[in-house]
């Protein structure tokens, strides 16, 4: 019995431990819309699933080097661990609602 339980709260854990893409598109909208000015569908229609995966390896280093020379107003936030917390989250709703995802975001 102690050990069903145990395994039950592992798998339980392994699920939260997973980013969000509805949280992601909420981070979005909070913290980086007011430095891009483009609603959420325009952010994420930017680039193909595979590119946005790439931006956001290695805790996200290529994101942030791109969007801060884009968006230069937002490298200090970019740069901070609230970003780094919000990272995962974000980029999954990038890639759910990615260029050649077929889904559509409703967020504006």
């Amino acid at each position: 019995m102690k050990k069903i339980v145990l395994v039950m709260i592992a798998v339980m854990l392994s699920f939260s431990a997973h980013a969000d893409a509805d949280k992601g598109k909420k981070y979005y909208l909070k913290y980086l819309r007011p430095y891009f000015e483009i609603n959420g569908q325009e952010f994420a229609s930017e680039h193909l699933k595979v590119e946005w995966k790439r931006f956001f390896k290695n805790d996200g280093k290529k994101f942030i080097k791109k969007f801060s020379k884009q968006y230069p107003q937002a490298q200090e936030f970019l740069e901070s661990d609230t970003f780094q917390k919000i990272a995962p989250d974000v980029a999954d709703f990038a890639i759910k609602y990615a260029a050649d995802s077929g889904e559509l975001a409703d967020c504006n």
